[in-house]
């Protein structure tokens, strides 16, 4: 079942997307602000995101930089912005797509169903990644040559795989697999990630894929 997160400070227009969604078969939180829905996509783990950019507490853009920090999860804006360079920064920003209200729910319904099937597309190409001489397989959990990893270990990797390019800093990766008392335990990431350049990189001493952003967190280069 696909999982939606719907941010809106309107309970008119939360309830009725939420009964619209339901009766389509999707699973549905919701949040009012800006903090709850940075919150509930940590908890939540949605599979789309439906963002107003006029919340009370944040701004929608500041929204879409906190979420495009840590993941790569569609995002539909939602607003009464008309105007075009709110468009342009909101895509800019990281959104994957722009709707106006008042909208027609069909149209709304249709654009969702599209940007899941392109995230869709993207999760298959995500499902298999290869690193040197390995091939991580995301969906079945392997890697080629025998290779296995700790749970800890798959966690930091699936994190930093499902970004690839994107800096993935010190905190969000310690709170992801840690739990969020652990954020200043970065020593934690230094070992586990020597460990892993030992099972995955040809050269650990000089990995060409997981790389190190000092002082800032990590990257995974394909």
């Amino acid at each position: 079942m696909t999982r939606v997160l719907v941010v809106d400070d309107e309970p008119q227009l939360l309830r009725a997307l939420r009964i619209n969604l339901v009766a389509r078969h999707y699973e549905v939180a919701t949040a009012p602000d800006g903090g709850a829905a940075l919150r509930q996509a940590a908890e939540f783990h949605p599979d789309l995101v439906l963002l107003d950019l006029g919340l009370p507490d944040l701004d929608g853009l500041d929204v879409i930089h906190g979420l495009r920090g840590w993941t790569t999860v569609p995002i539909i804006v939602l607003t009464g912005r008309y105007a075009h360079q709110d468009k342009i920064e909101a895509l800019d920003a990281g959104a994957d797509d722009y709707v106006t209200k008042p909208f027609d729910m069909e149209e709304l319904l249709a654009r969702i169903r599209a940007v899941t099937r392109r995230a869709g597309l993207h999760e298959e190409e995500l499902a298999k990644i290869q690193i040197g001489d390995h091939t991580v397989d995301l969906t079945a959990k392997t890697i080629s040559g025998d290779v296995r990893l700790t749970p800890t270990e798959w966690g930091i990797l699936e994190i930093l795989l499902r970004n690839p390019g994107k800096l993935v800093g010190q905190r969000h990766l310690l709170a992801e697999v840690w739990g969020s008392g652990h954020v200043k335990e970065t020593h934690y990431l230094r070992q586990y990630m020597a460990q892993l350049r030992k099972k995955l990189e040809r050269d650990p001493a000089h990995p060409a894929h997981l790389i190190t952003e000092p002082g800032m967190g990590y990257r995974f280069k394909p």
